[in-house]
């Protein structure tokens, strides 16, 4: 199904939800919202099978198309485990906007978000309980990806690697780190491939990545804004995108575009946790954790790989050796200490990416 398909039908589904609960509170800007729910009403721990339960997922861009599917599985598979009816209402946007919509008064019962960093934030304004991180496997991660290039088929700017993305003439779309933790991840692969060609000589790899963003010809606030732009406006010659935002541009326009790895990346790690205070208000925790303890069984598995993200159960995800590059080079959050540290030196006010943007 097409994207905008899937926003239509996920803006209907809000229209209908705010119908029934009321006015809903979310943030604002490019969120593409379906709705933000959270009724203290609908309990997940109620003994009445014949209530209808009601969960709320916050989600980042690209996680429309896999979570469209995997709420009809998972509420198919708690029916007939518990003999009760969920229904998920989604809502999606630029991670670090998403993460602050929460903190803001958006009722989340579940959030699923781009980088461990915006989760934690959420943590600190003191929903979410500590310790989440090592709540579910793979840091919390059941699904992975990782930073890619799409370009216009017959690559005309001969794009093959990060220099290519220096070069005068060349226009990238890139988004927002401030806002979208998939800029963050694309920001993190192209200063590490830097560090590699200069041998940690910070000045030039503050030089090479200058000249990256220089190229930058719209800096959306979110990974699929970005791809809307690149994709479907026509702009830039290429794209630093998630993995599985390129691959299913490619499945949705063949004869359009191609894909590009470079010789270095990065394992992009999407993170998940419940809203304890929200969860528990709504008497959802059990089912929040159900919801989110199911990604990682075979079917959702199989179904993340489906939709390009790499599972992260490793016999699962060689069986996806036809549609991923498992042999190219990716370095983790662990190379730049983790996220607080990465957050810290990269993305906070006048730290690396504002001092090479601004050179």
């Amino acid at each position: 199904m097409k994207r905008k398909q899937l926003l239509k039908k996920a803006v209907a589904l809000g229209m209908t939800v705010m119908m029934l609960t009321g006015v809903l509170t979310g943030c604002g800007g490019d969120n593409g919202n379906s709705g933000n729910g959270g009724s203290g009403s609908a309990s997940g721990s109620s003994s009445d099978a014949s209530e209808t339960l009601t969960l709320t997922n916050v989600s980042y861009d690209p996680t429309r198309e896999f979570y469209a599917s995997y709420n009809e599985i998972f509420a198919n598979y708690y029916k007939e485990k518990t003999g009760k009816t969920v229904e998920v209402t989604q809502s999606h946007g630029g991670s670090g906007s998403q993460a602050r919509s929460v903190i803001e008064g958006n009722e989340a019962d579940v959030v699923t978000l781009a980088l461990a960093h915006d989760i934690t934030l959420i943590e600190e304004a003191g929903l979410i309980q500590s310790g989440w991180l090592s709540e579910f496997e793979g840091n919390s991660a059941p699904y992975t990806s990782s930073i890619v290039f799409l370009v216009r088929k017959g690559n005309e700017k001969g794009i093959k690697d990060w220099d290519d993305l220096t070069k005068e003439g060349v226009g990238v779309i890139t988004p927002d780190p401030k806002s979208s933790g998939g800029a963050c991840w694309n920001f993190l692969a192209a200063w590490y491939y830097a560090d590699k060609k200069f041998n940690g000589d910070e000045a030039k790899m503050k030089d090479f990545v200058s000249k990256i963003y220089k190229n930058v010809v719209v800096m959306d606030s979110g990974a699929r804004g970005a791809t809307t732009t690149f994709v479907e406006n026509g702009q830039g010659d290429v794209l630093i995108a998630w993995e599985n935002e390129a691959l299913l541009s490619i499945q949705e326009y063949p004869d359009q575009y191609e894909l590009v790895t470079p010789s270095i990346s990065i394992k992009a790690e999407p993170s998940v946790a419940i809203v304890d205070e929200n969860a528990d208000k709504n008497g959802t925790q059990e089912l929040a954790k159900e919801y989110l303890q199911y990604l990682y069984s075979d079917e959702a598995q199989k179904l993340a790989g489906k939709n390009f993200y790499r599972p992260s159960n490793k016999d699962i995800l060689a069986t996806f050796s036809d549609t991923f590059d498992l042999d190219v080079d990716l370095c983790t959050i662990d190379d730049f200490g983790g996220w607080d540290k990465a957050y810290a030196d990269f993305f906070t006010d006048d730290a690396i990416f504002d001092e090479i943007y601004n050179m």
